[in-house]
């Protein structure tokens, strides 16, 4: 099992992470078209003594937080959006509410936000069959010529 981290110390790409952090503001669940079809999610801003993170709420845990609360979230993953990056929870993680009378104050976390490496790329989804075209069970067409 993996240790909890500090939100300053969230790396692109990671798995498997486990985070403690106080809901600074919780935003509407709303409805959105991925690759993988609709899906349901939520965005708060999660943070602790190091910093604040956007964490989406995927799913079933879409709209179950609200401002204020402490979570402990499981088996997160994380993502970078516009140079930042972003905590994710889906049908593997879980969030955890915790009691927070002890956990620092939304008035003592600092409004640094974890960055991705300027050098980042993002691993590709799907892969490149021989002669650069993807499985007939993507959306993609190699174009008429």
């Amino acid at each position: 099992m993996s240790t909890t981290k500090k939100i300053l110390d969230l790396r692109p790409g990671e798995d498997g992470v486990n985070v403690r952090g106080r809901v600074l503001d919780a935003g509407d669940t709303r409805v959105v078209e991925t690759r993988s079809g609709t899906r349901t999610l939520s965005e708060v801003t999660l943070g602790d003594e190091t910093g604040r993170v956007t964490l989406t709420l995927w799913g079933e845990h879409a709209g179950t937080l609200e401002p204020d609360q402490v979570v402990e979230i499981q088996n997160g993953f994380t993502t970078v959006y516009r140079g930042r990056v972003q905590l994710n929870v889906g049908s593997r993680g879980a969030v955890r509410v915790l009691s927070g009378e002890d956990f620092v104050g939304a008035d003592q976390i600092p409004d640094e936000f974890p960055e991705a490496p300027e050098d980042y790329q993002p691993r590709r989804r799907g892969g490149y069959r021989r002669y650069g075209y993807r499985s007939q069970s993507s959306s993609y067409r190699r174009p008429k010529w």
